[in-house]
């Protein structure tokens, strides 16, 4: 699985693609220079239970990371994500 980013400076996504086929999207909105809101995650029904959802959360954090920025996790899945996982806390807004 790959997952590539887009940003045009006001919103973008991270998007899961599995030979070719679109597995699955995150969607978020920047709120400043220094944060960024989750606003929607969604997955393919042909990929439920496969991780995507964890996947694409994991390259949001490391997009985070790399660059000293925050998360505000406002789309149910996110949000709950950051409550389970306490190792990506540090990133949480």
């Amino acid at each position: 699985m790959e997952i590539i980013q887009e940003d045009d400076g006001r919103k973008g996504a991270f998007k899961a693609i599995t030979d070719g086929i679109p597995a699955g999207e995150m969607t978020y909105v920047w709120a400043g220079d220094t944060r960024f809101i989750i606003d929607h995650t969604e997955v393919d029904a042909r990929f439920n239970g496969r991780g995507v959802g964890k996947q694409l959360l994991m390259k949001a954090v490391a997009f985070a990371r790399d660059r000293q920025l925050k998360i505000l996790p406002l789309c149910p899945f996110a949000k709950a994500m950051f409550a389970k996982i306490k190792e990506i806390g540090d990133v949480l807004s």
